[in-house]
């Protein structure tokens, strides 16, 4: 197995470069000194967004293409997902076993963002690395499922790091609760809106602290076992208005509203706009507090990566464009 426990210029594969948890992952391994390759269906239309990557043509659903990025890759970053949550059932085991066949061939250790969309209520409140898995909806079946592919692989003897956080947030995210349901992207902030109910906790995970925790595990990677799972405590709100207070703060006005998610109009839609299927099905985590223990991620690395509230909340905003400076 190839070491990438040493930030001397080892090279790292990205699959998701231009996503939010991959695109994070990716700029972490650079600002430490790893080469990064990246690989995507467009190469030559996205390279110039980060030419700090070597940018190489492939589909993750194609094993040949996979297999060849990964060529001298000590590490491969599973951070890719069918756009716009369509097809999962067809595409999310697939392009994993792709990963997981060419990490094998190459001798690669495979990082992959693990969710909190495995657990079910029983698991509530508090998420452990061990808490049983028994998902309310199709798509958390299909990560679990995924996960155990990733642990059959550790036992033929490829190495796995998964990292499991609450909802994203940060520069970049993409489609997460933050950018589109606390807020606007592109507008000034007048209000915002409360997915979960006054009192109810929730964890949330900011993307730089996230990529930080992957890059850290990288290089520590030669004293873990073949399978790993690690949970992030992140940003806890834990009256379900923190986050809503900290938006306001960064905004720089007390005048802001916050006011309820519209619940009642997910139903309506669900039909005909697929992203709403998807809000529709993860509801129950917002229904129940929900934290996540990192006391393992911790007695390994020390402590966790940890922006301040304040500081990621005000990034995410900034390039979300919904500040008058921005």
């Amino acid at each position: 197995m190839m070491e990438c426990e040493k930030s001397n210029g080892k090279l790292v594969l990205v699959l998701g470069a231009t996503g939010g948890i991959g695109g994070a992952v990716a700029k972490a391994l650079v600002a430490r000194g790893y080469r990064v390759r990246a690989m995507h269906r467009r190469a030559l239309n996205v390279a110039a967004d980060d030419p700090a990557y070597q940018w190489v043509q492939g589909d993750a659903m194609n094993a040949a293409d996979v297999l060849a990025a990964a060529e001298g890759a000590c590490a491969i970053v599973h951070g890719v997902n069918p756009p716009g949550y369509q097809r999962w059932g067809e595409l999310v085991l697939p392009m994993i076993d792709n990963t997981i066949a060419a990490a094998k061939a190459h001798g690669a250790t495979i990082l992959m963002p693990g969710t909190i969309y495995n657990f079910g209520p029983d698991a509530f409140p508090v998420l452990r690395e061990q808490s049983p898995q028994n998902p309310k909806t199709v798509k958390g079946g299909i990560r679990v499922q995924l996960e155990q592919h990733l642990e059959l692989a550790a036992q033929d003897g490829v190495k796995v790091i998964i990292v499991r956080a609450g909802d994203f947030f940060g520069p970049n995210a993409g489609n997460n609760w933050f950018a589109q349901g606390l807020v606007k992207p592109g507008k000034r902030i007048k209000a915002v809106s409360l997915p979960g109910a006054t009192g109810v906790g929730h964890a949330w995970a900011y993307l730089p602290d996230v990529a930080q925790a992957f890059v850290q595990l990288l290089e520590k990677s030669d004293s873990l076992p073949l399978f790993n799972r690690f949970h992030m405590a992140g940003h806890y709100d834990a009256d379900g208005l923190t986050m809503a207070k900290a938006i306001a703060h960064a905004a720089g006005s007390n005048k802001i509203r916050f006011k309820r998610f519209p619940w009642w109009l997910v139903p309506l839609l669900a039909p005909v706009v697929p992203v709403f299927r998807e809000v529709k099905e993860m509801r129950y985590l917002w229904k129940e507090p929900l934290r996540l223990d990192n006391r393992q991620l911790v007695s390994v690395l020390g402590n966790e990566p940890h922006t301040s509230l304040h500081a990621a909340v005000l990034a995410t905003l900034k390039s979300l464009r919904c500040l008058a400076s921005a």
